[in-house]
């Protein structure tokens, strides 16, 4: 399976992965900074899309970031990501004209 978005690693997991504490994970996912899936019995699986972004959170913090400042990064982030997207799609529109 290669799909980035698969909810297939435990914190455990992605702790032994990224040489991060569980409960830093714990605590993305209490403060809303990255969300992971949940299995039927409710413990925390990320995808490896959920990885890339504690990576970067994790990037941010070391640079001494606060977890509301990377919050409010990444959403700004997304947004340049989807406006990016968009432009992209007008310039596409234009050319076939």
């Amino acid at each position: 399976m290669d799909d980035p978005l698969a909810a297939l690693y435990t914190v455990g997991q992605v702790s032994d992965m990224l040489g991060v504490q569980p409960a830093f994970l714990r605590r993305l996912d209490a403060e809303e900074v990255v969300r992971p899936s949940r299995s039927s019995g409710g413990q925390r699986r990320y995808s490896r899309h959920d990885i890339g972004q504690v990576e970067r959170v994790n990037e941010l913090v070391t640079e001494g970031m606060t977890l509301a400042g990377v919050r409010r990064i990444m959403v700004l982030e997304a947004e340049i990501t989807s406006l990016q997207a968009e432009l992209e799609l007008e310039r596409a529109r234009r050319h076939r004209r």
